[in-house]
């Protein structure tokens, strides 16, 4: 496979009341997201992606933002990284989504999930939905949203039409409106586990390996990536899809190249991936790159989930404004992706 790299962004989209925020307010991180995928355009990056979580001073309501986006771009990708889809109606799903996309010209990419640790206990429960008494984590209850929004965005009629329509209906079964062509195969799972990523590649969605890992071996984060991208793949053929299908893999990667990222990411250098306990499991969580951007390019070409993605999504430090995470991400295309073969 080419070494080379659809590089993107991954905000969190954290916003504070803090006066060493450029993000202040939650007008202000939605303002600036925008501005921020404009300016990753410019400067020749791939993609610009959003995390959702609800109950948070975070991103928490995709499809404006993406539309938004859509709108004020021509050419990069626009995602997320993900959906929790314990929270998710399907069906309202199909329909923001498909606007969204359109809005977009087919730029839409949509990582969904089951979702990562939460600001409340149960919050989907607030929502409306309710997972079965053996299902105590909802994981089950977010996998059978995704097939349903899997087969609606097939686009296949499923309603029986009126017979006194306000409107005129073509004939047969009705599905959601609107449509949009090839959507159902610009779907991401986020996955944090070997099972997972097969099952994600059985019902044909493409990978976003997860910023955290469930820790089924030991070994770091980044060989159990490898792992894992392998896991996927080899699932993926045995299914019999027809298209090559997509991975992503997502880190936070800061080339030093002056005193104000020294001053912000002097201290990352010696990271090393960290290891904890989310929801009753040990997962290992991926480490920061942070240093020259000779010393970077090292570190990365031993990177072994990354050599093996075919995307890569770099986490930004959203709170730091629009121009400084533009001349990150910049620094990253221009000092460090084409030494690696990315460019």
């Amino acid at each position: 496979m080419s070494d080379r790299k659809s590089i993107g962004f991954l905000s969190f989209g954290h916003w504070t009341p803090s006066p060493h925020s450029a993000t202040r307010s939650a007008s202000d991180v939605l303002l600036q997201s925008i501005d921020l995928a404009q300016a990753a355009e410019e400067v020749g990056a791939d993609g610009a992606y959003f995390r959702v979580h609800h109950f948070a001073r975070q991103l928490s309501s995709p499809f404006p933002l993406l539309a938004a986006v859509g709108a004020r771009t021509s050419r990069i990708e626009i995602g997320t990284g993900v959906i929790d889809m314990r929270y998710e109606n399907p069906f309202y799903m199909v329909e923001d989504a498909g606007s969204a996309d359109l809005i977009a010209g087919h730029r839409l990419q949509l990582g969904i999930s089951r979702g990562s640790p939460e600001q409340v206990i149960d919050g989907y429960r607030y929502f409306g939905y309710a997972p079965a008494e053996d299902d105590p984590s909802g994981a089950a209850m977010g996998r059978r949203h995704t097939e349903v929004l899997l087969r609606l965005l097939e686009g296949e009629g499923f309603a029986q039409p009126s017979p006194r329509p306000m409107f005129a209906n073509p004939p047969g079964l009705l599905r959601l409106e609107p449509h949009s062509d090839g959507l159902r195969d610009r779907i991401w799972w986020g996955s944090g586990s070997d099972s997972t990523a097969r099952w994600a590649a059985e019902l044909g969605m493409n990978l976003q390996s997860s910023t955290l890992k469930e820790d089924e071996s030991g070994e770091p984060f980044h060989v159990q990536q490898r792992k894992q991208i392998e896991i996927y793949r080899s699932a993926w053929a045995e299914a019999g899809h027809a298209r090559t299908p997509r991975v992503s893999v997502s880190r936070s990667i800061m080339p030093i190249v002056d005193d104000v990222d020294a001053m912000y990411f002097g201290g990352e250098g010696e990271s090393r991936d960290q290891v904890g306990v989310i929801d009753d499991f040990r997962a290992v969580f991926g480490r920061t790159y942070a240093a020259e951007p000779d010393v970077l390019v090292k570190q990365l070409a031993d990177d072994e989930a990354i050599a093996a993605a075919d995307t890569l999504l770099l986490t930004v430090p959203n709170q730091l404004g629009v121009d400084y995470n533009a001349k990150l991400l910049s620094n990253i295309l221009e000092y460090v992706a084409p030494a690696l073969g990315w460019r």
